[in-house]
């Protein structure tokens, strides 16, 4: 059987994380999960997948977004950016996925005077435009290894493909379908105020045509 390894970053959250992890793991579907949480013990049963205590041998990785900030490194992001430098398997990072990634191979990321929270549209470098939905404050500036490969007008560095290594990123939440962000607002995970920046939640391109897909 192919096996997933879910780099799981918000794994002490319930609709970000739980509900969130649910939808990526969608897209991969007849994978094992193996979910590795890094950065905390206090991980919530997902009901879901086989916690770890270290990266395992496995078939491709997703690197969720998180509550930490790349902008201000942690002892373990540093096992973190080991896994990104030397994994051979294709890589998929979301949000501060994207921005671990671009730092580990090169790169740099900077902390926003203010947070971006809102559905914004992404233009692709072949002229597809898709409406996304962003919540950061940390942004990649400089991608390091990484090409870029989307923008948004609040941030140059949305989307990353590496030239060589099958490694592709977004800065953006494909997870955070409207089903997610309803389950936030009635587990306490979001406010109303929150969940409002974001209005009718409908993205373009879920997990698999913004990751997967070529």
């Amino acid at each position: 059987m192919l096996r997933l390894l879910v780099v799981d970053l918000l794994a002490e959250r319930e609709a970000f994380g739980k509900k969130g992890v649910e939808e990526i793991v969608r897209h991969f579907p007849d994978h094992e999960v193996l979910l590795w949480a890094p950065h905390t013990t206090n991980v919530r049963d997902y009901q879901f997948g086989k916690r770890i205590d270290e990266p395992q041998e496995c078939d491709v990785i997703v690197i969720t977004g998180s509550r930490r900030n790349v902008s201000q490194w942690e002892p373990w992001m540093d096992e973190v950016s080991d896994l990104i430098r030397t994994c051979s398997v294709p890589l998929y990072g979301i949000c501060f996925g994207h921005q671990i990634i671009c730092k580990a191979l090169g790169g740099d990321v900077i902390r926003a005077e203010n947070n971006s929270a809102f559905i914004a549209e992404v233009t692709y470098n072949d002229g597809t435009k898709a409406k996304q939905l962003f919540t950061h404050q940390d942004h990649v500036v400089n991608p390091g290894e990484m090409e870029v490969i989307g923008s948004a007008d609040h941030c140059e560095i949305a989307v990353c493909q590496h030239p060589t290594r099958p490694i592709k990123t977004v800065q953006y939440h494909p997870e955070a379908v409207q089903s997610v962000l309803e389950y936030s607002l009635e587990c306490g995970d979001m406010t109303s105020l929150e969940r409002n920046n974001f209005g009718d939640a409908i993205q373009d391109l879920d997990v698999t045509q913004s990751l997967l897909s070529d």
